[in-house]
């Protein structure tokens, strides 16, 4: 297995910070196979009984063959998934994807592939899973009598374009639903890929029904091509916002996650970027680094930005309490203390200069038809 440089060996060569640098080294996945990916490891997940540590047998593993994208289909019950959370905008949202192949090394939903009995490292991102039956489950439960419409949030766990998409066409499907039933969408992404259903998203625009926020982290290339591997690059992305904008829908950029001392001296360029491209609205969340994400992001920070470790660290957790992450209502977005404050205030300022707005004006809830009576009406035409 390779040698991971940078890592420290010496519990004082940490200074401060402490983490237990044996978890940090532990089944990092040698190089050659990793390529193209944002985690460095496939730590065993937390609800194992048993764990899996790599070692290093000796042989050489230049020649092992990257790990591919394998997808499941997974036949689920429900598709809407509902939420009291006081601190975002939206009580309901669908994923139709387990797993993100765009491989983002922040990614906050990494986690949830441990309920599936497998990492929250290599395996978020490479053992992905489709729900094929979406569609068809999502006419099921608008359908009942009992369904009051509000917005469904799409791209709140997984993305909902990422790379497998393209070929499964799941979001789209379930746009199109959507749509023939007037029902309010809002969708984030890192993906360019969204421009492809330009055509039912500006059908949702024309009757005030959707919204869509870009996520852009960086401008910088490389940082992105790092940090989340198999995203769209900057460029597209807002070239991305441009078409959207321009087509007449409404478009927002996220800068989610600011991570400080890597890519938080980029905020007012990443709003008046775009801006310039057609972005009225805009949105920030700090770096969360719930359960496992805290070792993943470590590893990834320590195998690409070894020199802003402790200062990435250092400033993140005086804006958590003194922690990696801080679960609390209020709070877990975007953090307390001076370092938290200066980032709110910065963002304040800068879309008060460029005149964008914090939040998108709320959609349309009062055209929503059931599915049924909506296929009736399409009939007649």
């Amino acid at each position: 297995m390779d040698n991971v440089a940078n890592f420290p060996e010496h519990e004082e060569e940490w200074g401060n910070l402490k983490p237990k640098p044996i978890a940090l080294r532990q089944n990092v996945i040698p190089t050659p196979q990793r390529r193209g990916r944002g985690a460095i490891s496939n730590q065993t997940g937390r609800f194992e009984e048993e764990k899996r540590i790599l070692i290093d047998d000796g042989w050489d593993n230049d020649d092992l063959a990257p790990i591919k994208t394998n997808v499941q289909f997974e036949q689920a019950k429900t598709i809407i998934t509902r939420n009291q959370s006081p601190d975002i905008s939206f009580d309901r949202s669908i994923n139709v994807y387990r797993g993100c192949e765009h491989g983002c090394s922040y990614c906050f939903a990494r986690p949830s592939h441990t309920y599936m009995g497998l990492s929250a490292g290599l395996d978020f991102e490479t053992k992905l899973f489709a729900k094929p039956d979406a569609a068809k489950l999502l006419v099921k439960e608008l359908s009942a009598p009992s369904y009051k419409p509000r917005t469904i949030a799409l791209g709140t766990n997984t993305d909902p374009y990422q790379p497998i998409e393209k070929r499964l066409n799941l979001t789209r499907d379930i746009l199109q639903v959507l749509s023939d039933c007037h029902h309010p969408v809002g969708i984030v992404t890192k993906s360019a890929s969204i421009v492809r259903d330009i055509d039912i998203l500006s059908s949702l625009a024309k009757r005030s029904l959707v919204r869509v926020a870009l996520s852009v982290t960086t401008l910088e290339n490389t940082l992105s091509r790092a940090m989340e591997p198999r995203a769209s690059i900057p460029a597209k992305r807002l070239e991305a916002i441009k078409i959207l904008s321009e087509a007449g829908i409404s478009t927002s950029v996220m800068i989610a996650p600011i991570i400080p001392a890597l890519n938080d001296h980029e905020i007012e360029n990443i709003l008046e970027e775009s801006f310039h491209h057609g972005a009225l609205h805009a949105g920030y969340v700090l770096l969360r680094l719930p359960l496992e994400v805290s070792i993943i992001f470590k590893q990834w920070l320590l195998d690409h930005y070894p020199d802003r470790y402790r200062h990435v660290l250092s400033l993140l957790r005086s804006m958590r309490n003194g922690k990696d992450y801080d679960v609390a209502w209020g709070q877990r977005m975007r953090g307390t203390g001076a370092y938290a404050h200066q980032i709110t205030q910065r963002m304040r300022l800068a879309t008060k200069k460029l005149g964008m707005k914090g939040r998108q004006d709320a959609l349309r809830t009062d055209l929503f038809t059931p599915p049924e009576q909506a296929m009736k009406q399409l009939s007649l035409f």
